[in-house]
């Protein structure tokens, strides 16, 4: 498939690597190319261009950005360029506020999620949550004891979270599905039980596995 990825930080850069290393073609959509000049050169393949240009280009996308930036990052690319199309949310609603005692701030409540609020605003979009509860070095290919880990997903629409499912498996994931956007109230907090043993101790080399009865 051809991916657009939204953003160009680290997730990015590790996803569009994943992307490429599977076979799928991948641009890099940034508003600072210049910042993905060394990784460009360094994956042979890759596109780099606007969010625009990678919405354009993707069959499926891929939201990588800080939180806060996640609802703006979408409008640039244009909505209508991805209406219809599925969006892997791999962003996190983290507050700029320091963390408490290795517990991250987030600026959604209980009662909504970022994946919510993606949804609600852009309604044409077919976001799927992934991606969000584990460091970038481990989201493709994981290798950990006790066999490969889980990949906690939601939205509303099934044949989207049957494409992103695909994905994840074959970056050597357990897909977990676990229903419509209203869980992302759940898996985006993952984020900050992921996040604790690093801030406090900088541990950062786990995941979270889903156990099952034999």
């Amino acid at each position: 498939m051809k991916i657009g990825i939204l953003g160009s930080g680290l997730v990015a850069q590790s996803l569009g690597a994943g992307f490429l290393k599977h076979g799928h073609e991948v641009m890099l959509g940034t508003s600072t190319p210049a910042k993905l000049a060394d990784w460009a050169a360094q994956h042979p393949g890759s596109r780099l261009g606007s969010f625009a240009d990678a919405a354009d280009f993707a069959e499926l996308a891929v939201l990588a950005v800080k939180g806060h930036a996640a609802v703006a990052a979408v409008k640039a690319a244009g909505p209508q360029r991805l209406a219809g199309k599925t969006v892997i949310d791999t962003t996190n609603p983290i507050a700029d506020a320091a963390p408490v005692d290795g517990v991250l701030q987030f600026f959604t409540r209980g009662d909504d999620s970022l994946l919510e609020q993606l949804q609600r605003e852009y309604g044409a979009i077919r976001f799927v949550k992934a991606f969000n509860s584990v460091g970038s070095a481990h989201m493709v290919d994981p290798s950990f004891h006790g066999g490969p880990p889980t990949m906690f997903i939601c939205g509303n629409d099934a044949p989207a979270k049957t494409a992103v499912r695909g994905i994840v498996e074959a970056f050597g994931w357990e897909a977990a599905d676990m229903g419509t956007a209203v869980a992302a109230r759940a898996i985006e907090p993952l984020c900050m039980l992921w996040c604790i043993p690093g801030l406090r101790d900088n541990q950062w080399s786990h995941a979270f596995k889903l156990l099952k009865p034999v």
